[in-house]
């Protein structure tokens, strides 16, 4: 776990101030200088946008995570593996850029009545695709390589920079709202660029046709492997895209401004667990190349463990002063339950860790499709059922229920497969725990708290939060509930010491 803790310190930091930024812009400007109906538009865009670059990629994303190991070789280019891939993505871009043109009209038929203003954008969402497409495939490349810094830095750090820049502006009114949109459209793109320099900066961007020295025997276990994954992965980006489309059918923008805003907050979150995941994944698969089902086993629990105390902090950190947070923005004030179920998909997700990488990089790969596309159809009719009846609450609850039970299914079948499971004793110890902790802070919340009345929502948000930071966090890292979050910090504070004393 050594490179695992230094490029997870680094990639957290990066991400970090990337949360708070990303924070500012979406949580705070964008409900502060945007109508709902326009940050609605803005989010199904790029959710459609991501959809458009899922399509794209034709499988090569989980491909660069289970082969480069095999290909890694610098003094031979990696036998234009990068190469290969960047073609076959440009070939499901332009699959893709006509079937876009090809339904427009049925775009105009399922949103022109409710969400008309997406029909007059819904062109942008190719740039977007596009940029992101190529990003994703570079980032994971380096991944392959372990250098996460660079990638990390442009796509949390540098891109959202950008978008505050436009904010203000639009803020100022130097540009227009369609300038913005447009603006931010082709931000997406910078970190591609940046990426492509950068690979070919540091030598490792061959993009010579006879350097692509691919076996026969690979390339059909690559395509094998590649067509599996792109349809496995299509299902599962169908569902976070899913929701925001069916509720700008069935509802319209504003509601989709209240759901997609929520689930940006619930993803950033999960912004220190994700660079767990992002510098874990290529040792999953360097694992299996090497067959040491004892280090995966480590390396999945260790991971679950990290992710169980970052999913409770992250639940906790928003839900307690949940009421005071939506309170400034009466707006998004259903958003509230909405935070609670799709924050309770997104726990057991990321308690469930790697399983969803170890199942992609395994021989047992193709079976995963049978779990995405339970996931996908459970998602669909659940929201078909639920969102006229509870709009976004109800499409919030059905995520959360289909996710839990998708994790569930997906451990159980890698536990049968493989023996491996992501469960460790010191789980249970820092769950109940935290089950303690929760009943005194709703008690708290309830029987002191709300019998005063405070001058400003800011003082009960952060006494609330000095209570998490002294009830949950300092208690969990003295006792070491959790070994491998405690472990991360020393790590840290070392490295901060380090740095200071230079």
């Amino acid at each position: 776990m050594g490179i695992v803790q230094n490029e997870t310190l680094k990639t957290t930091l990066l991400s970090s101030a990337g949360l708070v930024l990303g924070y500012l812009n979406k949580a705070v400007l964008f409900l502060i200088l945007l109508s709902p109906e326009q940050v609605g538009l803005v989010n199904l865009t790029v959710t459609v946008g991501l959809l458009f670059s899922q399509f794209s990629n034709l499988g090569t994303i989980y491909s660069v995570w289970r082969f480069f190991p095999f290909f890694r070789n610098k003094e031979r280019g990696h036998y234009g593996f990068l190469l290969l891939n960047m073609i076959i993505v440009f070939v499901g871009i332009t699959m893709m850029t006509l079937l876009v043109f090809l339904f427009r009209d049925t775009i105009v038929y399922l949103y022109g009545d409710k969400s008309a203003l997406f029909v007059d954008y819904y062109l942008w969402v190719i740039p977007i695709g596009v940029a992101h497409v190529y990003y994703v495939l570079f980032d994971n490349y380096l991944r392959g390589l372990h250098k996460n810094v660079v990638s990390v830095f442009l796509n949390e750090i540098f891109l959202r920079l950008m978008v505050t820049l436009l904010l203000v502006l639009l803020y100022l009114k130097w540009i227009s709202f369609h300038q913005f949109f447009i603006s931010h459209a082709l931000l997406f793109f910078i970190p591609a660029v940046f990426l492509f320099i950068y690979l070919r900066k540091i030598g490792e961007l061959t993009l010579s046709i006879k350097s692509m020295q691919v076996s026969k025997k690979f390339r059909r276990l690559i395509l094998f492997f590649s067509g599996f994954s792109y349809v496995n992965t299509l299902a599962v980006m169908l569902v976070i895209s899913m929701d925001a489309m069916m509720i700008a059918h069935y509802i319209d923008l504003k509601a989709t401004a209240v759901y997609t805003t929520v689930l940006y907050l619930t993803s950033a979150v999960m912004v220190p667990y994700r660079s767990l995941i992002r510098v874990s994944s290529p040792l999953v698969a360097l694992h299996w190349k090497n067959r040491d089902i004892n280090a995966l086993q480590l390396l999945y629990s260790k991971s679950s463990s990290v992710g169980l105390y970052f999913a409770l902090l992250s639940f906790s950190v928003i839900w307690f002063p949940v009421q005071e947070i939506f309170s400034f923005f009466p707006a998004y004030k259903s958003g509230v339950n909405v935070f609670f179920f799709i924050m309770i998909g997104r726990m057991v997700d990321m308690f469930c860790g790697l399983n969803g990488t170890i199942f992609s990089t395994s021989r047992k790969f193709k079976y995963d499709l049978l779990f995405s596309v339970f996931l996908c159809i459970s998602v669909f009719f659940l929201n078909i059922w639920l969102i006229p009846i509870y709009g976004v609450v109800g499409a919030a609850f059905s995520t959360a229920m289909a996710y839990i039970v998708y994790n569930i299914l997906r451990c159980l079948y890698i536990y049968t497969a493989y023996g491996l499971h992501p469960l460790k004793w010191e789980q249970l110890y820092l769950f109940l725990y935290f089950a303690g902790f929760f009943i005194l802070m709703e008690m708290m919340n309830v029987y002191v708290l709300n019998t005063f009345e405070f001058s400003s929502l800011i003082i009960p948000i952060v006494i609330k939060w000095f209570l998490i930071l002294f009830a949950f966090i300092f208690p969990v890292f003295y006792f070491n509930l959790e070994q491998e979050s405690t472990q991360y910090l020393k790590e840290f504070i070392v490295k901060l010491k380090k740095k200071t004393q230079r």
